[in-house]
């Protein structure tokens, strides 16, 4: 579980340095909402491994 939470980890600052730094200029606003959505995913799938004793590598 703690794999998939650092793929969403890895995927939120992708699309966060492609959305927050004009790289990407004409796909900002996807970009900031790919980033807010993979960092929500990684939070949570990292306190569900938290809670359930998964916490490691």
């Amino acid at each position: 579980m703690l794999k998939w939470a650092l793929i969403f980890l890895v995927v939120s600052l992708v699309a966060g340095a492609l959305g927050f730094t004009g790289v990407a200029s004409g796909a900002r606003s996807i970009a900031k909402v790919l980033f807010a959505l993979f960092l929500l995913a990684f939070l949570i799938l990292i306190l569900i491994a938290w809670g359930a004793g998964e916490l490691m590598f």
